[in-house]
């Protein structure tokens, strides 16, 4: 959503199941910090990112969301109203990536086909354990209208250029919408001045004109 002139405000959640590093990720970007330990998140936080991209300021709100099965009914509380959305999945954990295309269905049909999805498979530190390859993620990525980066919170590689492409999308997006609004808007105004003057009888003043009638 527009913020101002030269500025965006984006909210982008991040969905995926449990121990796949969505709060690793989060913490890596925002905060450039990573913890060997699992961060177990409850319920929901967020966190923010300034950025200037090509010289528009870009105020990023990025909500960390549970993945435990018990606080996936919470999940449209975060999710709505959302931009963008990071469905994050640990490459070394089929499982992990079949519940991602469950998430999509889900956004898809709540905030339609114009949120920007990301799908990330994250670990990429652990790639000889791999047990999801990128082609596969990849191919399924295209399908459903999505981006699909690699990452790792651990050497911090890939998450600078999710969250920029993202952004960079997010804005078109925006702009598209604007235009859309401002095509729409003076559309309606045209369509009202041709009616105007078609319903004109002669002699009669258009919608237009005032005109004072006095009653004596």
């Amino acid at each position: 959503m527009a913020a101002g002139h030269g500025s965006y405000s984006f909210k982008v959640v991040m969905l995926g199941e449990g121990c796949v590093g969505k709060t690793s990720v989060i913490l890596r970007y925002c905060e450039n910090k990573f913890y060997s330990k699992h961060i177990t998140t409850l319920q929901a936080s967020f966190f923010t990112k300034k950025l200037n991209i090509s010289g528009t300021r870009v105020n990023l709100s990025i909500w960390d969301t549970a993945g435990q099965e018990r606080f996936h009914a919470l999940g449209p509380i975060y999710y709505r109203e959302s931009n963008g959305a990071v469905l994050l999945y640990d490459i070394t954990d089929e499982d992990s990536f079949q519940k991602i295309k469950l998430w999509v269905k889900e956004l898809r049909r709540i905030l339609g086909n114009e949120v920007c999805l990301c799908i990330v498979g994250n670990k990429t530190d652990l790639d000889k354990d791999r047990n999801v390859s990128a082609e596969e993620a990849e191919r399924y990525a295209e399908t459903v209208g999505a981006q699909h980066f690699q990452t790792s919170a651990k050497l911090n590689t890939g998450i600078s250029e999710l969250f920029l492409s993202l952004c960079r999308r997010m804005m078109d997006v925006a702009v598209a919408d604007e235009r859309s609004r401002t095509d729409s808007s003076l559309h309606k105004g045209q369509s009202r001045r041709t009616l105007n003057i078609v319903d004109a009888e002669p002699g009669e003043p258009t919608a237009t004109s005032s005109s004072c009638c006095s009653s004596g």
